[in-house]
């Protein structure tokens, strides 16, 4: 275990997340539409370095972050990795077919629901592309079904708890014996979004982090650390994270010298998530997916 990471990344974890009464995280756990999608006219890249700006916080209130979540009744296909021992926990690991170590490997960071079928789907997922995928669960084997219930949940979380348990897990991606991962990321919505942040924010060894509407940090300081890779998806109606709130964290991005790319939607707040049943946007979903394969196989799998 890094003991000095985590207690680096604790400091930082409790400005971070003191706002979440504000921002809870209830995103993408679905996966996306299979990519193929036309781009669409209103995707605009940010990736230009600007000026620093402030920093921010959530403005909306609980009842008003949780209207914007309204999880469906359609079930994930059935999932075919399995569960695995993480720091106490129980992560889920999906392997690509056919293939052995070493992997690329990528940490899966769960939205607000938790780790439920629609997060093991996408894990299935991207083994598919190749990668050693390992879904974490910050939540300690609890699952929400109800927006009461994840805002709940996610207050609950003990943040040293879940530093140690992501730290836990990339452990695992490089030394597991069916993995071996030589090259990793980390992907997640929301909730999981500000957690890919915070652990590229703490972990050197890290790659590729896929930020997927996730609270953000526009401290240049604290961002210097990063040396993976950024690439941020973000929805341009998006009340939760404003667009002026993810100009802030590109420029803080640019200063403190972090390589990115921003995309932007004009879509809402969860606009990737299938499993959302009022914000779904399936034409921006695709493509905002095929942009995290094409990330993430430049960044993972193509490197020697």
């Amino acid at each position: 275990m890094r003991f000095v990471r985590i207690d680096g990344l604790l400091r930082s974890a409790r400005v971070f997340f003191a706002g979440l009464t504000v921002f809870a995280a209830g995103c993408g756990g679905a996966p996306a539409p299979e990519p193929g999608a036309p781009t669409p006219a209103n995707t605009t890249p940010a990736t230009v370095q600007t000026s620093p700006s402030e920093g921010m916080q959530g403005t909306l209130s609980e009842e008003a972050f949780k209207a914007l979540h309204q999880l469906s009744a359609e079930k994930a296909p059935p999932p075919r990795g399995e569960r695995v021992a993480i720091d106490g926990t129980s992560g889920y690991l999906s392997l690509p077919r056919g293939k052995t170590a070493p992997l690329p490997g990528i940490l899966v960071i769960h939205e607000w629901w938790g780790l439920n079928e629609h997060i093991q789907h996408w894990t299935d997922r991207l083994a598919e592309d190749g990668y050693a995928a390992l879904a974490v669960d910050l939540y300690g084997g609890k699952v929400a079904k109800t927006p009461d219930e994840a805002m709940a949940t996610m207050k609950s979380v003990d943040n040293k708890k879940a530093l140690a348990t992501l730290v836990a897990a990339h452990d695992f991606l490089e030394k597991d014996p069916r993995v071996q991962a030589t090259r990793t990321g980390v992907i997640g919505w929301c909730f999981g979004g500000a957690w890919s942040l915070q652990f590229a924010m703490h972990e050197p060894d890290l790659d590729a982090a896929v930020i997927y509407y996730g609270h953000l940090v526009t401290d240049p300081n604290e961002l210097k650390p990063i040396k993976a890779e950024i690439l941020g998806i973000f929805g341009n109606k998006d009340k939760a994270i404003p667009p002026e709130d993810v100009n802030a964290f590109d420029a803080a991005l640019g200063q403190a010298g972090v390589t990115r790319t921003v995309h932007r939607y004009d879509a809402d707040h969860a606009f990737a998530n299938p499993s959302q049943q009022s914000r779904y946007d399936e034409k921006s979903a695709a493509d905002a997916w095929e942009k995290v394969r094409v990330f993430l196989r430049r960044k993972l799998a193509e490197q020697k």
